[in-house]
């Protein structure tokens, strides 16, 4: 009897550990396939405009109210940083943001229960910035095209990699209002 209690605990954990280990490949497996979408969208982009349009040509649709205009970026956001020298420009604009990356990236990794709002959230700033560093490592610039204009909003020339992290920071700052909060304990005397 005690053997096949054994055996009975042994067989329930190794179904519990399988079924654990599915969970946690299917999670892996979804992060990796919304980052690769999220990157290949965007390089594919890029790679478009380099390849159809001519630098600072401008394509307007909508009355012109949205454009798209080659234009390579050799700084930060809106240019940032474009003006740094060498050593400085490498460790700001490259290293430091490479570094951030690949934390996020290991953190969504073995972090278990985050929820899937704000992963997905975290994975399209990860996607996003990846898409933009790795413009930058290889090519020297990055590559944004498109310009958005309606008289009181406009934007600076941007990217399908800032498309991802405006959504990516959008996505987390809805779900961390809108979640529900737990109710405060009431004391009873």
């Amino acid at each position: 009897m005690k053997a096949l209690l054994k055996r009975g605990f042994f067989i329930h954990c190794f179904l519990t550990i399988r079924v654990m280990m599915s969970k946690k490949l299917i999670r892996i497996l979804f992060i990796l396939a919304v980052l690769s979408f999220n990157i290949g969208c965007d390089q594919v982009s890029k790679s478009m405009v380099r390849n159809k349009v001519r630098p600072f040509e401008k394509i307007g649709f909508l009355y012109n109210h949205i454009t798209l205009q080659h234009v390579e970026n050799s700084g930060a956001f809106l240019s940032l940083g474009d003006n740094l020298s060498g050593v400085l420009r490498m460790l700001l604009l490259n290293l430091l943001p490479l570094l951030a990356i690949v934390a996020g990236l290991i953190y969504i990794l073995i972090k278990p229960g985050i929820k899937v709002w704000p992963l997905l959230g975290i994975i399209m700033i990860i996607g996003g910035g990846f898409g933009n560093i790795y413009d930058r490592i290889a090519r020297g610039s990055v590559t944004d095209f498109f310009h958005i204009n309606f008289v009181l909003f406009q934007t600076g020339i941007f990217n399908v990699a800032d498309m991802s992290i405006m959504a990516g920071m959008f996505i987390i700052l809805i779900y961390s209002w809108t979640r529900k909060q737990p109710e405060p304990r009431k004391e009873t005397v």
